[in-house]
């Protein structure tokens, strides 16, 4: 019975390097998806605060950074908008039952 080790292949040089680039690409998205989610969650505390100026400021950044997410490849634009727009429907639910129940 032969050895794994001796039917392992030798990588290539450019193998090495593919997954060089693809390791520093997964931190980098990973950075990114992170940071989405910290700012979802802010987003998600500003919410229960009532105060629209606190969460109107909250919700422009959390925009920002999920559209430089797209932008750049992390994530699918068509989920960015899906993400901005379920933002923007949360964001205008609370006001519209706080100005309906004042």
């Amino acid at each position: 019975m032969a050895t794994k080790s001796s039917t392992v292949k030798k990588r290539s040089r450019s193998v090495l390097k593919r997954i060089r680039q693809s390791e520093k690409r997964k931190l980098r998205n990973q950075a990114w998806l992170t940071q989405i989610k910290t700012y979802l969650k802010k987003f998600e505390k500003t919410l229960s605060s009532n105060d629209k100026d606190a969460m109107n400021a909250v919700l422009k950044d959390t925009i920002i950074v999920i559209n430089k997410a797209a932008t750049k490849g992390v994530i699918h634009k068509n989920k960015a908008s899906r993400k901005i727009s379920r933002l923007m429907k949360k964001f205008n639910s609370t006001f519209s039952a706080s100005a309906s129940t004042n």
